[in-house]
């Protein structure tokens, strides 16, 4: 991945918006308006008022169903809670619309399985909004990870959402951070040290949880994952160990504003070529997996990809 340049040489992916709550207004629809690779031409919620509010500040249509918004997009981006996602997602996919995907894809192994199926299936471009994934910062620290033999390494992601406020959704609280935070750790732990062979537990992903996975070159790792401690901002870090000084890996200082139009060209040159990117509904797959392994040790290996 790299920050993309000013121009761009296609027609702009015509995309429909899926979802109207605080992370669609926040991130999706202001990002694939912004242009000029993606047009946000109508969104769709189950609550009408919110779907125009969403959609106002753009000028998009609001689409009075499901598949009204089907029929005026190319792509959809989906900013609903994960069994949402995957009742909806697989309906785009059977339409032929190229899917930006929320993680995690489902809330459970079965759903997602269904998600992944129906983007094979049906031969259309996929891409997970794996946020941290798209900042040079994180890609800068994976390609120095590339060449850096790692024994072991520790890793935290926790805030403070599920305290209160509009994040602190139905579906967080049920399930916790494994499913909602989990994602973003085991694809970075993945991606900078190996893949992840087997992962195990321990903890409430209400309040605490510990991971500790082990990979397929050796490498342990472990993650701690909450959501409902008390921190100023949120702390991403990652922390390789080995033979040489360690590698960290730390969102404290970075500008998560510099993510969206670095994922917005990556999403519409997958849909343009017809090429999708490594973070696609097949990862989705691999992490649910994974996340699915931890709450359950007897579990075998996350299939490869």
């Amino acid at each position: 991945m790299t920050t993309p340049a000013t121009s761009w040489p296609h027609k702009p992916v015509e995309v429909g918006l899926v979802g109207a709550g605080p992370w669609a207004r926040a991130m999706h629809a202001r990002m694939l308006a912004a242009g000029p690779e993606t047009r946000l031409t109508a969104v769709w919620a189950r609550r009408p008022e919110a779907a125009q509010e969403t959609a106002a500040p753009y000028r998009a249509h609001v689409a009075a169903s499901y598949d009204d918004l089907l029929d005026r997009c190319e792509a959809v981006a989906f900013a609903v809670p994960p069994a949402v996602q995957a009742e909806l997602a697989p309906r785009a996919a059977q339409a032929g619309k190229a899917l930006l995907l929320e993680k995690p894809l489902g809330p459970d192994v079965t759903t997602a399985e269904r998600v992944a199926e129906a983007v094979r299936e049906a031969g259309v471009v996929s891409q997970l909004v794996l946020t941290k994934r798209f900042h040079p910062a994180t890609e800068a620290f994976l390609q120095a990870a590339r060449t850096f033999p790692v024994m072991g390494a520790r890793s935290c992601y926790l805030h403070g959402a599920f305290l209160g406020g509009e994040f602190a959704t139905g579906w967080r609280l049920e399930h916790g951070a494994l499913l909602d935070l989990g994602p973003h750790l085991l694809d970075l732990l993945d991606a900078a040290i190996g893949p992840i062979k087997t992962v195990r537990g321990t903890g409430d992903s209400r309040r605490w949880i510990e991971l500790t996975c082990e990979h397929e070159n050796g490498a342990v790792s472990q993650a701690s994952l909450s959501g409902a401690v008390a921190v100023p901002r949120a702390v991403t870090r990652v922390e390789l160990y080995g033979a040489q000084q360690p590698l960290a890996y730390d969102t404290a200082d970075i500008d998560h504003e510099e993510c969206w139009p670095v994922l917005r060209r990556a999403f519409a040159t997958a849909v343009r070529t017809g090429r999708p990117g490594e973070l696609d509904a097949a990862r989705g797959l691999y992490l649910q997996r994974l996340i699915d392994q931890a709450t359950r040790p007897d579990t075998n290996a996350a299939q490869p990809r």
